[in-house]
């Protein structure tokens, strides 16, 4: 392993190392954990099923997204379907005197 004498380092060298070792530091995890998914994957097949299976990753969410129930007056792009935070443009709206009803799609 390199000795560095740290101090002698300018401050965009070190910031540099501390890129290239973050950098080493995430490639050693994906590469850690892509081998554990190689061995786990080849037990799952070893027993007849596929990882998927065994975890559970096909199973599809049956939450659909709600309907838009208001629109922006100008940007009919901009919608809101009532549930959540209320956006800074419907904020804004209220604001200025309008109602939700009055921004409310028909």
């Amino acid at each position: 392993m390199a000795d560095y004498d740290l101090e002698a380092l300018s401050l965009g060298e070190l910031k540099k190392m501390q890129r290239d070792v973050a950098r080493a530091i995430s490639s050693y995890e994906d590469r850690q954990k892509a081998e554990a998914r190689a061995k786990v994957e080849a037990l799952a097949r070893e027993l007849g099923y596929s990882l998927a299976e065994l975890v559970g990753t096909e199973t599809k969410s049956s939450r659909t997204p709600a309907a838009a129930k208001y629109r922006h007056p100008e940007n009919p792009a901009l919608t809101w379907s009532g549930r959540g935070r209320k956006p800074l443009w419907f904020v804004e709206e209220l604001e200025e005197g309008k109602t939700a009803s009055d921004l409310a799609i028909s």
